[in-house]
């Protein structure tokens, strides 16, 4: 399905993104994810059930400035995920996405960075970009422990029902929080201009 090897988080702000590097992300983390799922069901279905582990990730719920594309890419293969649990309890298959925050592995070491561009160099995400570029590896010093992380993985394939969502990190469970409920206030104070359009 994939002719090259695909490279980890581009960073860059959208302008910054090339046509490549976009299809890369989309093709990584979503596209992906959902043609593996689709090859395991009907193998799912013949046995009688199964369960789909997807790492996801916080990023699903909240956003930074410089990584739109792995956003999208991650929030998306959640709106995909989260249609298909209903699709498939039926026969018995549960499917669990796994949201880490940031966890003490090679992932910040791996980043690829856009080429930038002038006009973004002294915003939010030329700031990322100076970051970024200061360390070696942002997840370095990260407090999720990898160990720990696999445990609660693998601990979440034998509770029934599958859990639809498992946050790892007190980071994850904070931002994450902050975002829903951040969202929520949004949609409330927007109550009265949503019901104004009924009939």
């Amino acid at each position: 399905m994939f002719s090259r090897t695909l490279r980890a988080t581009s960073v860059g702000a959208a302008e910054e993104m090339t046509v490549e590097a976009i299809d890369e992300q989309i093709a990584l983390n979503m596209t992906a994810p959902i043609h593996l799922l689709r090859a395991v069901l009907p193998h799912f279905r013949a046995q009688g059930g199964g369960r789909f582990i997807q790492m996801s990730t916080m990023g699903a719920h909240i956003s930074t400035p410089g990584a739109g594309m792995y956003h999208a890419s991650k929030w998306g293969v959640e709106g995909f995920f989260e249609s298909v649990i209903a699709e498939v309890e039926p026969f018995g298959v549960g499917i669990t996405m796994v949201e880490p925050g940031i966890i003490r592995t090679t992932f910040g070491a791996n980043l690829s960075i856009a080429p930038a561009m002038p006009e973004y160099t002294d915003g939010p995400v030329g700031q990322i970009r100076k970051y970024l570029e200061a360390v070696d590896n942002i997840t370095a010093e990260a407090p999720g422990d990898p160990d720990k992380v696999a445990a609660a993985i693998i601990a979440s394939a034998d509770t029934t029902p599958a859990p639809r969502r498992l946050a790892l990190g007190s980071d994850a469970y904070d931002a994450m929080r902050a975002a829903l409920t951040g969202r929520i206030a949004e949609l409330d104070a927007g109550k009265q201009i949503a019901g104004s359009i009924d009939f």
